[in-house]
């Protein structure tokens, strides 16, 4: 039996001809399970693992968007089976990852006959789409600087995560990453190695 909370928002015999339907799929960390510019060929739930989900500008930076984990709904995937467009960004696997995916036409069918299901898929849209809202005046609206030291203040030392990777979390350019962490070590405030960051004296 499928246990995923929008599944339980379907009446009975509903839930029961889509749990028959639903196809369950077991990804290894690293897979991509869509990129930009692909169609949706379905909604993924997430049963367990973590999934992230970020956009690569025509600059060549990245930026994640969201991150997925157990009882999750990709929103992206959402707004593509609602508007036939294809994806903006890609989705990357970072933990062995099950996911049950609802087809396009059944994805159809429940909404247009569970008004549950309907509800339960909007307010999943919705608080998403609240939380993409905050990165982009995080993102627009505060110095980069401050936005790093944040970062580091709320993570456990010591940090295994290299430049590139840390620009990717903060949707900024690799360059601009090594030179504030550079200041932050003159300062005293952490000690850089390859791939690892030591939080010191309170970062």
């Amino acid at each position: 039996m499928l246990h995923h909370s929008i599944l339980q928002t379907l009446p009975p015999q509903l839930q029961k001809e889509a749990v028959e339907s639903i196809q369950v799929m077991r990804f290894p960390p690293g897979k991509i399970l869509f990129r930009a510019g692909e169609h949706c060929r379905g909604l993924p739930l997430m049963l367990s693992g973590a999934v992230k989900v970020q956009m690569t500008g025509a600059s060549g930076n990245s930026i994640v968007l969201y991150r997925m984990g157990a009882d999750d709904i990709c929103t992206l995937s959402i707004g593509c089976l609602m508007t036939g467009y294809g994806y903006r960004a890609e989705a990357f696997v970072e933990e062995e990852s099950e996911a049950a995916m609802v087809s396009r036409g059944l994805f159809d069918r429940l909404m247009d006959q569970s008004a549950a299901f309907r509800l339960g898929i909007m307010e999943s849209y919705g608080r998403r789409l609240d939380d993409l809202m905050l990165l982009v005046e995080e993102v627009a609206f505060r110095r980069m600087d401050e936005r790093l030291e944040e970062w580091l203040q709320v993570r456990r030392s010591p940090i295994h995560i290299t430049h590139q990777e840390l620009a990717v979390e903060l949707g900024t350019a690799r360059e601009v990453v090594s030179r504030l962490l550079k200041e932050l070590e003159r300062k005293g405030r952490v000690r850089l190695a390859r791939g690892r960051i030591d939080v010191i004296k309170g970062v």
